[in-house]
């Protein structure tokens, strides 16, 4: 291998380092952030160092044909070690802005979704609502007074009938159902 390839391979590797400490701290302030569960930190690490593992060894691919040498080893090292030196503490606080900004958005965008869709269509459900209880009560209303209405003449039909009606028996089951929907007829009116 040409000393080209492997300073190249070098630069790579500090470049990969550099990417894994990035990514660790992103993961580690989301991590802190979202406040995942306990046992699911474990879970995660392991994702990372696979994700980790299998990002050099394609990097490590592509640069060299996946030969791994020492100076693979130091790049990436000191591709970590600069990046924790230089650039963590900046990465750290811009993925907590963004995560504030995202909360920030969320929040913004629920409140106009409340705002505009959901308090609009409960309110016009609850009119609707409404405006059926007071429909309804005007039916009710108006048909007791339909009914008050008829009810002489339903006397006097019970009276011319009832000679003829005296004589008939009703099957059990009418006399039943007619108990149920008198009973219920009470109940409403």
């Amino acid at each position: 291998m040409s000393p080209h390839v492997q300073w190249i391979t070098l630069l790579w590797m500090l470049f990969s380092g550099a990417a894994m400490g990035l990514a660790y701290d992103s993961y580690r302030v989301l991590a802190g952030q979202l406040r995942f569960p306990r046992w699911s930190q474990h879970v995660l690490d392991l994702i990372y160092w696979i994700a980790a593992a299998l990002f050099i060894f394609r990097m490590l691919y592509v640069n060299n044909y996946g030969q791994l040498r020492f100076y693979v080893f130091v790049g990436i090292i000191l591709g970590v070690w600069i990046y924790f030196l230089l650039w963590s503490v900046i990465t750290r606080r811009f993925v907590v802005m963004l995560i504030q900004v995202a909360k920030r958005l969320l929040s913004t965008l629920m409140t106009m979704f409340r705002m505009l869709l959901w308090n609009p269509i409960k309110g016009i459900l609850n009119l609707l609502k409404g405006l059926f209880k007071v429909l309804w009560k005007l039916i009710m209303f108006l048909l007791r007074i339909v009914l008050r209405c008829l009810l002489p003449f339903w006397s006097l039909l019970k009276w011319m009938l009832g000679p003829v009606t005296s004589r008939l028996r009703m099957p059990v089951w009418v006399k039943r159902f007619t108990d149920k929907v008198i009973k219920a007829w009470k109940r409403w009116f």
